[in-house]
């Protein structure tokens, strides 16, 4: 009998449909974000160098703390003021935004807003 084929996930599919779209270069590098169900993750990647520039999650020691305190939705602000605060500090303040497949509300939108806020441009 044949080895049942698995076909890639929904979220795999949209993922691969952003990526055609957006690409980051020196001069707009990409802010990249991956969403666990308990933790979320912001790059801001050079993809011409393939090189990540800035990097920020929830499992970084200043924010683990208020992780426990916040919702999620607040904590994800919290990271994209942190990866802009890092960006900036690297003279990044144009990128374009890599939803990485997931819908932009909830804590993707927070996210960005929070990045917004921060001074990064998109």
């Amino acid at each position: 009998m044949a080895d049942r084929i698995e076909k890639t996930t929904g979220l795999e599919r949209r993922k691969i449909r952003v990526r055609k779209k957006v690409t980051g270069t020196a001069e707009r590098p990409r802010l990249n974000v991956f969403r666990s169900n308990k933790h979320i993750y912001a790059q801001v990647i050079d993809d011409t160098k393939g090189m990540t520039l800035a990097s920020a999650s929830t499992k970084a020691k200043e924010l683990a703390g208020k992780a426990a305190e916040l919702n999620k939705v607040d904590v994800a602000k919290k990271v994209g003021e942190a990866v802009a605060k890092i960006a900036l500090g690297k003279g990044i303040d144009k990128v374009v935004f890599d939803r990485g497949g997931n819908i932009y509300h909830g804590r993707i939108k927070s996210l960005a807003d929070g990045a917004r806020e921060a001074g990064l441009k998109f």
